[in-house]
């Protein structure tokens, strides 16, 4: 077996791959924002790599990819592991579940953590027609993950295809909560729909308007930048009307400093029964804890707009009004509501009342990209 070299051109979707004791640890964030601002949420999802993925040429017919993964689990919660899609030239040639690593345990009614270890996992792709193909490892958008090895019977070399970068900054909903599979979060299945070389800066909990976001997007390579901006800052009840309106057009101007004539799809959110017309703070509900799942809510008060509370309703009509005092004509505004409303959440309902099912991941990256990335797609359509 051929030792393949492990680098930001081999693995795709990262700023840096940071060395540790036992390989590379991921991240999607450059190091400087992760010493300015260390808050252990940003830190935790910015290291799990969503949309990032290994991309190779090779004539191999076996492949072996050594890794060990890090999740967090909360007490009493069954949730699905990470895995890791491997796609041959597009195509699904397989999902692999991973089933080592450490584990960092919270128990919900403490908040003591535990830190259970692990082993490494070998993920072997095998049985592969020996002819010149693109294999794509999707890494996991939901576990820490540091690389150990890679190898292949023939060697590889770094996929040098040229397509449209596509920049895309959200919440957790952006990042893939609830998807099943790395390669089928919203924005992974638009950017293959679309053709597009795809950078996830989607980071759960952590989408708040931030200044430093904005500057990663600004010196990020982009011919397509997305913003999706509101539920994060309604959930952590973050801002008020006063100061969200500012901090929306200048996490902008800081975008445009970079990105003068790149087009800029602002979104606004999604539908959320909890959030619509209640403000935050969000909440986990305590009674979902005793049948395994996690349920949230809001603890504002319903209608509750007064002195710039906000709520969904109140950020679309923001959203909308910073989009309308903008003489900008690559900016584009993206209602949420035509990528998941609520009829749709009537058919394909929000499990935890907060992210979107794994069908209504796929609704919306196909709507996405068939709307907002019309103008950058290249032909290329799922496979």
């Amino acid at each position: 077996m051929i030792d393949i070299t492990l680098d930001t051109a081999t693995v795709r979707g990262l700023a840096e791959l940071e060395p540790t004791s036992r390989g590379l640890r991921l991240h999607r964030l450059p190091a400087w924002v992760r010493t300015q601002y260390p808050e252990p949420q940003l830190l935790g999802v910015e290291a799990q790599p969503a949309g990032a993925r290994i991309a190779v040429r090779t004539a191999a017919s076996r492949l072996e990819l050594d890794l060990h993964a890090t999740r967090a689990t909360l007490r009493g919660l069954s949730r699905p592991r990470g895995r890791v899609d491997v796609r041959i030239d597009g195509a699904l040639h397989a999902s692999v579940e991973l089933d080592g690593g450490d584990t960092v345990d919270t128990n919900p009614a403490t908040g003591i953590r535990q830190l259970v270890d692990g082993p490494a996992q070998r993920i072997t792709v095998d049985g592969l027609d020996p002819r010149d193909k693109l294999v794509e490892l999707w890494l996991p958008h939901n576990e820490t993950i540091e690389l150990i090895a890679l190898r292949a019977d023939a060697p590889a070399t770094p996929d040098t295809t040229e397509r449209p970068r596509w920049v895309h900054h959200g919440s957790s909903i952006s990042q893939g909560s609830n998807a099943t599979q790395p390669s089928a979060t919203w924005a992974s299945l638009a950017a293959r729909r679309a053709g597009l070389d795809l950078r996830n800066l989607g980071v759960g909990g952590s989408a708040q308007v931030d200044p430093f976001m904005a500057r990663v997007i600004r010196d990020a390579p982009a011919d397509v930048i997305s913003v999706a901006l509101g539920i994060n800052v309604v959930n952590a009840d973050a801002m008020r009307l006063r100061a969200f309106v500012p901090a929306v057009h200048g996490f902008i101007d800081t975008i445009r400093d970079g990105h003068p004539d790149t087009p800029l799809h602002l979104i606004t959110p999604i539908w959320c029964g909890i959030h619509e017309d209640t403000p935050g703070p969000g909440t986990i509900d305590p009674d979902s804890f005793a049948t395994g799942t996690l349920l949230f809510g809001a603890a504002g008060t319903p209608g509750d707009t007064a002195g710039g509370r906000l709520t969904l309703r109140v950020i679309r009509d923001a959203l909308a009004d910073v989009f309308a005092h903008r003489d900008d004509p690559h900016l584009h505004l993206v209602d949420g509501l035509a990528l998941y409303g609520e009829a749709d959440a009537a058919t394909h309902p929000l499990p935890d009342r907060l992210h979107p099912s794994p069908e209504a991941h796929r609704l919306i990256g196909e709507r996405f990209a068939a709307t907002a990335l019309r103008s950058v797609r290249d032909g290329v359509r799922e496979q």
